[in-house]
């Protein structure tokens, strides 16, 4: 993606909010991987893993932490978050595609669809009966919005984003290719060897400043609506069962599933390939590993992990009753080891 303009290294401290050292007058052309960087771009440092490549890196200058002001002497940046600064540093050389208002004419738009000013539609969109589109909305090729979705102002959705009737979604939203919203959710009784479909008569609502990865699903509630609070980010390919609700400011990594009427609470993080149990509850603040598998309620905040190999139900349970134990065991093996050392000294 080619750079629109230059910074000098003292209008990127002051964009960031951070201290320079070194020649503030540097011209800087661009950002770039330690690895990759040449004398003209910044870089940075925000993992310790990387410390041995700042040595050999040919960056013009760096974004460092406090903690690695000295690290070394060419101009530099002190942030108290070089990852955060770093964000911030990539909108001002990369900003936003410029937005184009209009209706393409292979556009389908329904007579009682509503448009704000401003909206963008690409080719081979399709906008349903009583829809409301939002101001400045950006609507790219092959979107489906249903009967009566309501989307709010900014928002943004990639090639063929799927959102079925009656989804509302708040502004500034950011939907990935692929996304389909408002799906049904998996409700089926058994009916002798048969299984009858529950219709799902719930919605989606989508609260305001939320992404949504390539690919992902969200299922449209049984009764109830599915919920996804203000701030949720949500990567690719994750899958998120009907009557779930998922608290303001949560993140996702690609490849979870949450199975139906999970409540999970605000700013919880959950790593990739992780699987949540269906009619859980976890509480704020929790922070579940990758490839995790919940399968209990999480009532306290903190951090978690857990992966078990796959077993056969009943001797699966067993060990996991267990392992569930296994501290409890440690200690009275403890003591009675420490009992009987006791008497075994007194002996002698």
């Amino acid at each position: 993606m080619p750079v629109t303009r230059t910074f000098r290294l003292a209008e990127i401290a002051a964009l960031v909010g951070g201290e320079t050292l070194g020649d503030g007058n540097l011209e800087i052309h661009g950002i770039a991987s330690l690895k990759s960087a040449g004398p003209r771009d910044l870089s940075f440092l925000s993992n310790v893993s990387y410390q041995s490549q700042l040595r050999s890196s040919q960056a013009g200058a760096l974004l460092l932490a406090p903690a690695n002001r000295d690290a070394s002497n060419r101009p530099r940046i002190i942030s108290e978050d070089p990852y955060l600064a770093y964000a911030k540093v990539v909108e001002a050389f990369y900003p936003a595609q410029h937005h184009v208002a209009g209706v393409h004419p292979n556009a389908v738009v329904h007579p009682l669809a509503r448009l704000g000013n401003g909206v963008q539609l690409a080719p081979f969109c399709s906008v349903g009966k009583d829809a409301v589109i939002g101001d400045r909305v950006r609507i790219e090729t092959g979107c489906v919005i249903g009967e009566c979705v309501s989307i709010g102002s900014d928002c943004i959705l990639h090639g063929n984003v799927t959102i079925y009737a009656n989804s509302r979604i708040g502004e500034r939203a950011i939907i990935h290719a692929g996304a389909v919203i408002g799906s049904d959710g998996f409700g089926m009784a058994r009916e002798g060897e048969h299984w009858r479909k529950i219709p799902q008569i719930g919605g989606v609502i989508i609260g305001n400043d939320v992404e949504i990865g390539a690919n992902t699903t969200i299922d449209r509630g049984a009764l109830d609506d599915t919920v996804i609070e203000d701030g949720v980010k949500l990567d690719n390919q994750i899958q998120i069962g009907h009557n779930v609700h998922i608290g303001a400011h949560s993140a996702f990594a690609g490849c979870v599933g949450i199975a139906g009427s999970t409540r999970i609470g605000r700013r919880c993080t959950i790593g990739g390939g992780s699987v949540i149990l269906g009619h859980l509850e976890i509480v704020d603040d929790v922070n579940i590993a990758a490839a995790s598998v919940v399968m209990k309620s999480i009532r306290r905040a903190g951090d978690y992990a857990g992966l078990y190999p796959l077993q056969e139900r009943s001797v699966w349970a067993r060990n996991a009753a267990n392992l569930r134990n296994l501290d409890g065991l440690e200690r009275r093996l403890r003591y009675l080891e420490s009992t009987i050392g006791g008497k075994s000294r007194k002996t002698r």
